[in-house]
């Protein structure tokens, strides 16, 4: 069983539902982007989604573009996101995902990046473009390595693609909310319940909920239905608001109120 998996085992265990936060590894910078992935850490996440920075970002929203540019700006790739990963590793055992386009992953070479992902202390990847005859080859690549590969499902997704998306997935299958790109919004999706209802019916994988979840209501809506939320695009804008300065201490009093108390 991957940590993945054992991390959504025990959340069943404890009758309890999961938080799954997106940074973009590198904004505002390497040594802050650990930071925070210790204060979310510290904060209860369950599993961490590390974003790889890339010029052409199409199913992200302005504020995770404007993250990956900053990123980029600083010159961040895997081959830095690997040694971040390696020095979170010292810290925390907690789960982290890579959230990656696939030219990236194709520039890097699947499979040395499966290899050194493994070496890394990196669960799995989350590839937002690849497309179902491919995701059986990388999954396939990913598991020989003992990583899962997460898929993304959208409303507009067909049974019979979810039947296929679900069956090359691995670890959980990630629920968009709503059509469109990510960022955050004043509702979650009327759709988002829909989805993981019809998700069930072609997989036993956990299912998180995500794109547009940005507030505590919205959190505890999703962990009615679903088995996770995940928020990005509104932690993105926190970090960004920083402007590089006291993103710590800000990011401590935002998940603070964001978050619903146990």
């Amino acid at each position: 069983m991957s940590r993945i998996a054992e991390i959504f085992a025990d959340l069943k265990t404890r009758e309890k539902k999961g938080f799954i936060p997106f940074i973009s590894a590198g904004d505002p910078d390497l040594k802050t982007s650990l930071e925070i992935m210790l204060k979310l850490a510290h904060h209860g996440a369950d599993i961490i989604e590390l974003g790889v920075p890339f010029s052409d970002p199409m199913a992200d929203g302005p504020t995770i573009q404007r993250s990956s540019q900053r990123a980029l700006k600083n010159n961040v790739n895997l081959t830095n996101i690997l040694d971040l990963v390696k020095s979170f590793r010292r810290a925390s055992a907690i789960p982290v995902v890579l959230f990656s386009y696939l030219n990236p992953l194709y520039r890097y070479g699947l499979e040395k990046l499966a290899a050194d992902a493994a070496e890394a202390g990196i669960d799995g990847l989350l590839v937002t473009d690849v497309v179902e005859h491919e995701a059986k080859r990388i999954a396939d690549i990913l598991s020989a390595k003992g990583l899962d590969l997460t898929s993304l499902v959208a409303p507009t997704t067909t049974d019979e693609r979810l039947e296929r998306i679900a069956a090359a997935s691995s670890g959980f299958i990630y629920a968009v909310s709503r059509a469109g790109v990510t960022g955050a919004r004043a509702e979650a999706g009327a759709d988002a319940k829909g989805l993981v209802d019809r998700v069930r019916k072609f997989s036993d994988l956990a299912v998180a909920v995500g794109f547009g979840i940005s507030t505590r209501n919205q959190i505890e809506d999703v962990w009615r239905y679903a088995d996770a939320a995940v928020v990005g695009s509104a932690i993105v804008a926190e970090i960004e608001k920083c402007n590089g300065i006291g993103v710590i201490p800000a990011l401590d009093r935002f998940l603070t109120e964001l978050l619903p108390t146990a």
